[in-house]
């Protein structure tokens, strides 16, 4: 595990937003909250998954240190997995911009040194865990590739093409 990986995955959450979001703006509303069958059964819930985690993760990995990307007032805000962080697809867009910017800037911020320390941390429901900060980078980036591929599949079942996911793209 090293700075260089973790910065690459950053670039990669970045371009593959981008991508995918170019594609969610073109979508009609009934597109964006068409229900599907998966748990998070539309793409406007299974982005607001996405938000909500890497948001939460955020403000877990900035109890490792002293971070500077956390001392903006959004991270103030409480954020549970049942709530709708957004009301509107042109809302959610402008939202995940700026938070991916955020965890550009925190990926920016850390170093090899912080990579191998372990965070502790409590998740959701209150559990504590003692877990290797870089592998915890890792499972964030792991979880929106999921993620974003239910989106890809949900965009194929209403005939819309993509092809926004890529790291070759970017190496």
């Amino acid at each position: 595990m090293d700075k260089d990986t973790i910065s690459l995955f950053s670039l990669y959450n970045i371009e593959t937003n981008k991508k995918m979001n170019e594609i969610i703006r073109t979508l009609e509303n009934d597109e964006w909250q068409k229900e599907f069958k998966g748990y998070f059964n539309s793409i406007r819930s299974m982005c607001n998954h996405i938000y909500i985690g890497d948001f939460n993760w955020l403000k877990r990995f900035s109890k490792l240190k002293d971070f500077e990307f956390i001392n903006n007032s959004i991270f103030n805000l409480d954020i549970k997995f049942s709530e709708s962080v957004f009301h509107s697809k042109d809302e959610y867009l402008e939202k995940r911009k700026i938070l991916d910017n955020y965890i550009n800037d925190f990926i920016n911020e850390i170093d090899n040194i912080d990579l191998g320390s372990n965070l502790i941390y409590k998740d959701s429901k209150g559990n504590e865990y003692n877990k290797n900060f870089g592998k915890l980078i890792i499972h964030m980036f792991n979880h929106q590739t999921h993620h974003r591929g239910m989106i890809s599949i949900y965009l194929e079942e209403m005939g819309i093409e993509n092809d926004y996911s890529n790291l070759n793209s970017i190496i």
